[in-house]
């Protein structure tokens, strides 16, 4: 779920809702401070040179990221990045300024699919703005942890850039777990014949390559960051809490090669199987064409053996007073004589030609 807004008023006609959705002063690890706008940050923080702002905004317009670039220094790369979005992961450093891009994902459980978010963050030395551009991930449940730890929050900012970065990496877990499950009930399907299971691992296989898209990257982030720590002057607990985030990464990235590996293993199994079917279906089918072939065979040498018959039969039926044979004595016999000759002949060569 989103974050609390800080307020909610009805916006007059022509006017712009703000998109601060969590907005805070904090200092010595504890809020010290709500402001309702930018410009009551701006002041607050004035007022309180030891003190750290997060300043968390959802979909915000140019102007609020043109104002905040002014106030803190932002460079405008960074900014218009934020402003589009649809960025890689990444992280850059703008003087004094550290810009991150996030991939969060997170599993639909009813959709069987999964669901990619991005966040965008500025951190200065008194300072974290926060840009989501989706849902997730939820900065709600990281803020309020962080409040309920001000030991950890008392670090300062780069104790919020790792609770985003932790929050963003157990996200991966369910997604992980998602896929798992669905890679299982695949290899069902492709061993029950279902049809639709080629659109299937194509669909799954594009969400994997999607999320090796999202948290390939965070290693080399984190490499980056934990070459940072001795310039900036990182904790010590905090560079152990660092290391644990790319612990997980790193185990998440592991799993999902092995899904990409074993998608492309189902897709070769089940295309074999495929084509094993047609060969079957195929040979069933040559088997029922020799079979009818057969049986036609069948049919037109009885019918040729009892057509020979029926024309002899015929000619000396024909009611004609001057015919060969017709006051023969032996006329008759030699007439049936002559039928079944002529039968028991066609029967032998259509037996030797495998006819009958």
């Amino acid at each position: 779920m989103p974050e609390i807004p800080v307020r909610v008023e009805t916006p007059e006609p022509g006017e712009v809702r703000s998109s601060l959705i969590n907005n805070a002063i904090y200092e010595n690890g504890y809020r010290v401070e709500t402001p309702a706008s930018l410009s009551d940050t701006y002041a607050a923080l004035d007022a309180r040179p030891g003190a750290m702002a997060w300043i968390g905004l959802y979909r915000p317009t140019t102007e609020e990221l043109t104002s905040l670039a002014g106030q803190f220094g932002l460079h405008e790369l960074a900014v218009e990045d934020a402003i589009v979005a649809h960025q890689r992961p990444k992280i850059e450093r703008y003087g004094s300024t550290l810009f991150v891009v996030l991939r969060a994902a997170r599993y639909l459980d009813a959709k069987e699919e999964v669901e990619f978010g991005e966040l965008h963050v500025f951190m200065g030395s008194n300072f974290v703005i926060t840009v989501r551009h989706s849902e997730s991930p939820d900065l709600s449940l990281v803020r309020g942890r962080l409040e309920n730890t001000p030991d950890l929050l008392a670090r300062g900012t780069e104790a919020v850039l790792y609770a985003i970065l932790d929050a963003v990496v157990d996200g991966y877990f369910p997604v992980v777990a998602g896929l798992a499950n669905d890679i299982d009930e695949i290899e069902t399907q492709v061993f029950g014949g279902d049809p639709g299971v080629s659109r299937r691992i194509y669909e799954l296989t594009r969400e994997v390559i999607d999320f090796q898209r999202a948290s390939v990257p965070l290693v080399g982030m984190l490499d980056q960051i934990s070459n940072g720590f001795d310039k900036y002057g990182i904790g010590e607990d905090l560079q152990q809490y660092l290391r644990d985030v790319a612990d997980h990464v790193a185990h998440a990235t592991e799993r999902v090669d092995e899904f990409r590996i074993l998608l492309r293993d189902i897709l070769t199994v089940n295309a074999t199987l495929v084509a094993q079917r047609q060969n079957e279906e195929m040979q069933e089918t040559t088997e029922a064409n020799n079979r009818q072939t057969e049986e036609t065979r069948k049919i037109s040498a009885w019918a040729a053996i009892l057509f020979a018959p029926s024309i002899i039969s015929g000619i000396y039926g024909m009611n004609f007073r001057v015919m060969p044979e017709l006051h023969w004595l032996f006329g008759y016999p030699f007439a049936i004589g002559l039928m079944l000759v002529v039968g028991v002949g066609l029967y032998v060569i259509f037996r030797k030609l495998r006819w009958l």
